[in-house]
């Protein structure tokens, strides 16, 4: 707080939501997080010095997470994936949950709302293997019904 013409003023607070330029930023990032400065000051039409403290700030406050690599190794392993939605029945969620970690071509699984109850992501070398893992996952207890969709492509 301060003084101004015998007044009392408040401290300006920054505001703790994205804006346009964050928002920017985090799709750059997205798309190469090892992108140099000056190429994603570049791009944003700022200055270095602006994007690094933006990136700061966006890391402080719990918006960036962390930075990830890709590897052409983490497709190759596993280059038939999908996701499974499934609805399960009552309040068998965390079991069932904790199964699906147990299986190894399960690579997450999401908790959502709406129709589907959990979203697993699947990763397999061969249909035929991803097919049993599909079965596999249906003869659980619990798992009423279940939607699969294919992911054919990644695109940045």
């Amino acid at each position: 707080m301060g003084y101004i013409g015998g007044e009392l003023t408040k401290p300006k607070v920054k505001s703790s939501v994205m804006d346009g330029i964050d928002q920017t930023l985090i799709a750059a990032l997205r798309r190469d997080s090892r992108a140099p400065l000056s190429s994603l000051a570049a791009e944003l039409g700022l200055s270095r010095t602006t994007v690094r403290s933006r990136i700061e700030r966006l890391t402080r406050r719990g918006e960036i997470l962390g930075f990830t690599v890709r590897l052409k190794s983490d497709i190759a392993q596993a280059p038939v994936r999908g996701l499974m939605m499934l609805g399960i029945e009552g309040r068998g969620a965390e079991k069932i949950m904790h199964r699906l970690h147990g299986i190894a071509a399960v690579q997450a699984v999401h908790s959502t709302n709406g129709k589907w109850d959990l979203i697993a992501e699947i990763g397999t070398e061969t249909l035929e293997a991803l097919d049993k893992v599909l079965f596999d996952i249906r003869r659980i207890d619990g798992v009423m019904r279940s939607e699969t969709n294919l992911l054919l492509a990644t695109r940045n």
